[in-house]
């Protein structure tokens, strides 16, 4: 898809998401906080079953980016079970760097109600 960069914390626009790729060249800590899954399954037309991938590219950063949920979006049985532990399944940091890529599956459970972990 094409890149969306977010280089402050903040919250992605569903737009944003939707397109699946994300970038961050911020040299500060950054916290990307995913739309409500109101607004995420609005603009993908979700379903019961809809899965999108979301890819965080943090080459080009200097700090590391941490992914959070907004209502109605719930982490994974993996990710609330990994998330202590650094570059494990459920781990929601992406590093800076050469090593600064991740892949994120968003699961919906419904039209308004999103599962995310950590897939890569």
């Amino acid at each position: 898809g094409t890149a969306n960069a977010i280089d402050a914390t903040g919250t992605a626009t569903a737009a944003q998401v939707a397109s699946g790729y994300i970038t961050s060249t911020s040299a500060a800590a950054t916290t990307i906080t995913l739309p409500t899954g109101t607004l995420l399954g609005a603009a993908v037309s979700a379903t019961q079953g809809t899965v999108l991938d979301l890819f965080i590219d943090n080459t080009a950063g200097a700090n590391t980016v941490t992914i959070a949920v907004a209502t109605n979006g719930v982490l994974s049985t993996g990710a609330v079970d990994a998330a202590a532990a650094a570059g494990t399944f459920g781990d929601l940091t992406v590093a800076s760097g050469a090593t600064g890529l991740a892949r994120f599956t968003i699961m919906f459970s419904s039209a308004t109600a999103y599962v995310f972990t950590r897939t890569a």
